[in-house]
């Protein structure tokens, strides 16, 4: 009998997602298909990477080859899935790590990963493709900040946020000029580059997809109407804060639109594994907000509600890129 190949699932994080990561990885490491593999959940917090079992340390990795031991033997991982949201598992750095040790793993590549965990980068790079967004400013941590230019660029009011980052953490919504150095001061702690961008007045619309070798599932789209004033922290992670309708009410037409414009934008950042597109609709036109290469996974998540719309399980869909991944 051959052995099943180990599957290292990855959360944790040096970003303030990290609480949010442990809950992906621990809901993508129940949906593993145990009869196929052997799923392993391990934490990183900077140094400190270790083996969870049961919701205890069981062993410590050793970051030379990305193994660890157990029982006196050495368990070496086959594959990296990542569900850190942030640094250091949206942003490129772990899967260099990855691809120097020649280790396949579920998300997009270093350079993608990179250039969408750059908001200022990535919303540049889309424009040359005719993408609609919202226009906006970067400002430098501790920068000399005009806000009365700012407001003349801009208007009021306008979301303050930090350039990298995700989970909605220190995002503002600044409706007068004396707020806008806080809320700076505010993105400044979970990014050295803020961004400061016009408010699109719109729905929120969200669409994820997966592309393989011989498979491309692009999700149902889900309409986000948070009860809050808008999609922050609280509204993500607070049951009853938003309300979620998968698949989305839209006319058919914006629906596809949205969908086609999500595979688009997945082919020109070259992203690998799932990945999630968000968007603002004004007008009948969709204004990208950003891309998530590692998208929430929790049970509440967008991306499972989703797949669970297709009629699909998060297993199976998960089943498909580990495979796919352990035969490059």
């Amino acid at each position: 009998m051959t052995e099943k190949p180990n599957i290292a699932v990855i959360a944790g994080g040096d970003s303030s997602e990290f609480v949010v990561s442990v809950k992906s990885g621990e809901n993508v490491f129940n949906a593993i298909d145990t009869e196929k593999f052997t799923p392993w959940l391990v934490h990183m917090k900077g140094d400190n990477w270790h083996v969870i079992q049961d919701g205890n340390k069981l062993s410590d990795i050793d970051k030379s080859n990305f193994s660890f031991s157990q029982n006196g033997k050495k368990i070496k991982f086959d594959f990296a899935y990542i569900t850190i949201h942030g640094t250091p598992g949206e942003d490129g750095i772990l899967q260099g790590y990855f691809d120097l040790l020649k280790i396949p793993y579920s998300a997009s590549h270093v350079q993608s990963s990179s250039l969408t965990f750059n908001k200022w980068f990535c919303n540049n790079y889309l424009q040359n493709f005719g993408v609609k967004m919202a226009r906006s400013v970067i400002l430098r941590k501790n920068e000399t900040v005009n806000t009365s230019s700012i407001i003349k660029k801009l208007g009021l009011p306008v979301f303050v946020k930090p350039n990298a980052g995700g989970s909605s953490f220190g995002i503002s919504k600044v409706k007068t000029e004396k707020e806008i150095i806080p809320a700076l001061k505010k993105a400044w702690k979970e990014s050295d580059d803020a961004l400061i961008e016009e408010f699109i007045e719109g729905r929120e619309y969200t669409c994820g997809l997966v592309k393989m070798k011989n498979k491309k599932l692009v999700f149902p789209v889900t309409e986000v109407i948070p009860k809050n004033e808008f999609f922050d922290f609280e509204a993500k992670y607070t049951p009853g804060a938003t309300d979620e309708i998968t698949p989305a009410r839209l006319p058919e037409k914006l629906f596809k639109k949205c969908q086609e414009m999500s595979s688009e934008i997945y082919e020109w950042c070259q992203c690998s594994g799932i990945a999630r597109i968000d968007y603002i609709l004004k007008d009948n036109t969709f204004y990208f907000l950003e891309a998530n290469t590692i998208p929430g996974m929790t049970a509440t998540s967008f991306i499972p509600q989703q797949i669970s719309a297709m009629g699909l399980t998060l297993k199976q869909v998960i089943s498909q890129i580990i495979e796919e991944g352990l035969e490059k």
